[in-house]
């Protein structure tokens, strides 16, 4: 196979893995309805950063040394588990941050940038992907791994920009409607906590099986 045919196959890997409902989809929805645009797509920027450090471990190899050292991945899933919770528990308090407000008065954009950041880093389903896959797409061949791996970051990037960016866009449009609906807000806020206390329960309980 060629290098381009490698990287339409990893585009299309990729694309496929983000364009899942998942905890980073979660968050950048969640920020987007309860605080409008802006912090969506701060969301979104925070997360392909995230994307970006998940990229620079797998090649130092640091994502390698959990794989081997199976205790220091399960610790890493429990503290993405825990955090992921607590920010689940954010969204279902009544007075919390993420309660549906204007946007002059959301959060700090740094808050929800190293939100999103964290969501992306502690994410197992990222871990899974770039601990399995992504190094597949890595050959001494094709030249040096730093200028492969950036080229591969690139492509999770633009992914990422395209999806997310596209989500956070669309649900800030809701978001004018649930403003007008504060009942409604509540209800949609409230359930993407439900989900995100869902995930990290289940990945919680995979980690804690697992040692």
């Amino acid at each position: 196979m060629s290098h381009a045919a490698d990287l339409l196959l990893f585009a299309a890997l990729v694309f496929g893995i983000i364009a899942l409902p998942g905890l980073d989809m979660a968050f950048v929805l969640g920020s987007s309805l309860t605080a409008g645009r802006r912090q969506g797509l701060t969301a979104v920027a925070g997360i392909t950063v995230g994307g970006a450090g998940l990229v620079a471990m797998t090649t130092l190899g640091i994502g390698v040394l959990l794989k081997v050292v199976p205790a220091a991945f399960n610790a890493l899933l429990l503290a993405g588990a825990l955090y992921i919770a607590w920010i689940g528990i954010s969204l279902l308090r009544a007075d919390s941050a993420f309660g549906m407000q204007a946007e002059g008065r959301a959060v700090p954009a740094w808050t929800t940038f190293r939100r999103g950041a964290l969501t992306c880093l502690l994410n197992p389903k990222a871990y899974l992907f770039m601990l399995a896959v992504f190094p597949q797409f890595l050959h001494a061949a094709y030249g040096p791994l730093w200028s492969q791996a950036l080229v591969l970051w690139l492509i999770i990037a633009i992914t990422q920009l395209t999806v997310y960016g596209s989500i956070a866009l669309a649900a800030s449009r809701a978001r004018g409607w649930l403003v007008r609906q504060p009942a409604a807000g509540a209800v949609v806020a409230r359930a993407v906590g439900v989900m995100l206390i869902g995930a990290a329960l289940f990945t919680g309980f995979e980690g804690w099986r697992a040692m």
